[in-house]
């Protein structure tokens, strides 16, 4: 998991227990922040904000996010920021 990655634990557990899986345990999505700031292509991995596409860790932390959409974009995992 990248550094700053993050166990759901507050107002988006129930979320993500129920958003669908994108594969096995992981729900790529879109995250979208209280301060207008959009994250495209985030990894959500067994309750763990894990990662995102670009970012070397998460720039964010539960408490900033104002939705949650399941996009299911794949990359390649073995990309680096």
């Amino acid at each position: 998991m990248s550094p700053g990655s993050f166990l759901f634990t507050g107002k988006w557990l129930g979320t993500v227990k129920t958003l669908p899986e994108t594969g096995m345990g992981y729900t790529v999505v879109r995250i979208t922040l209280l301060d207008g700031r959009c994250f495209d292509q985030a990894v959500i991995d067994s309750g763990h904000m894990s990662r995102i596409r670009g970012f070397s860790r998460i720039p964010f932390s539960e408490a900033d996010i104002a939705e949650i959409t399941p996009t299911h974009d794949k990359w390649d995992w073995s990309e680096r920021p």
